[in-house]
């Protein structure tokens, strides 16, 4: 796998952007050339995708970072298919175009960053809602330089997940505990009501000492972790579906559509329908 460096302490240059969503299950990538970088973030079926003589299959939750190189892009098998993309251009200077895997997350930290071509997004729904606001941003009519600094947001955001989710599993086994299982307990289980002592008793911890550990750890207690969590997946239900603010509060736990839009409002500064008004609105671009 390549891991692509990309120059840090600086704007990285907005090109365009937009949400594809294929017409047919017939549609494959059109033949065409990159002059910039494109990120893909896949949130429906797959896309195959031919670059610079490397097949690239990604799937829903995935993303792919294309540099810009002598080469062409295209489909090489058809696919029904939904992604939001993005173009942009950086001022490499001396850094390398690409690092092996051991120096992964260790570059010197004043000229570069490096992530891997493809892989997982660790916290989706944060990457989704990020790409609506610069889409919005777009349509606003927002100057060059926010544009700039919402596309760099969008790609160091990335790299922050992937930094965490690679320190977590460098971990000692007792914290992978910490870090990963219970991360994953708390997203399998967000459409329901979580307590900290079902978590606890689960997991085999004292609910002092759990509180206690995971406030240390993430800096923040667990009960509010619970709640960030439910934010951003209702963020991206009331962005990226049609679903009724009613069955957003349902499918997230919430015992009733007034405690969801109250608890929302609180942390959000905003009520879902104000926040599904202001970054709902889809711009959709050919790519």
């Amino acid at each position: 796998m390549q891991l692509l460096c990309l120059p840090a302490g600086q704007l990285f240059g907005y090109v365009l952007t937009g949400k594809f969503k294929s017409p047919s299950r017939d549609w494959r990538h059109a033949y065409s050339y990159l002059a910039e970088y494109e990120l893909f973030v896949m949130t429906e079926g797959v896309l195959y995708l031919t670059y610079d003589h490397v097949d690239y299959a990604v799937k829903s939750g995935e993303y792919l970072l294309l540099p810009p190189r002598e080469a062409f892009r295209k489909g090489y098998r058809p696919a029904g298919s939904s992604f939001y993309w993005l173009h942009f251009t950086t001022n490499p200077g001396d850094i390398p175009s690409e690092i092996d895997r051991e120096s992964i997350f260790t570059p010197p930290p004043e000229k570069y960053f490096a992530i891997p071509q493809t892989g997982t997004i660790p916290r989706m729904e944060r990457m989704v809602v990020l790409m609506k606001q610069l889409q919005d941003m777009v349509k606003s009519g927002y100057p060059a330089i926010a544009l700039d600094a919402m596309s760099t947001s969008i790609l160091t955001e990335l790299y922050g997940q992937l930094s965490l989710k690679f320190i977590r599993e460098s971990s000692p086994e007792n914290q992978k505990q910490i870090y990963l299982d219970i991360l994953d307990y708390i997203k399998t289980n967000i459409t329901r009501p979580l307590k900290i002592s079902e978590i606890a008793a689960h997991f085999g911890y004292n609910e002092k000492y759990l509180s206690h550990r995971f406030a240390e750890v993430f800096d923040m207690p667990l009960k509010q972790y619970i709640l960030r969590v439910k934010i951003e997946q209702a963020n991206f239900l009331l962005t990226d579906t049609n679903k009724s603010v009613s069955e957003i509060a349902r499918e997230l736990g919430f015992s009733d559509n007034h405690n969801f839009s109250r608890t929302y409002k609180r942390l959000t500064g905003l009520t879902p329908s104000e926040y599904r008004d202001t970054f709902s609105k889809r711009l959709l671009f050919h790519v």
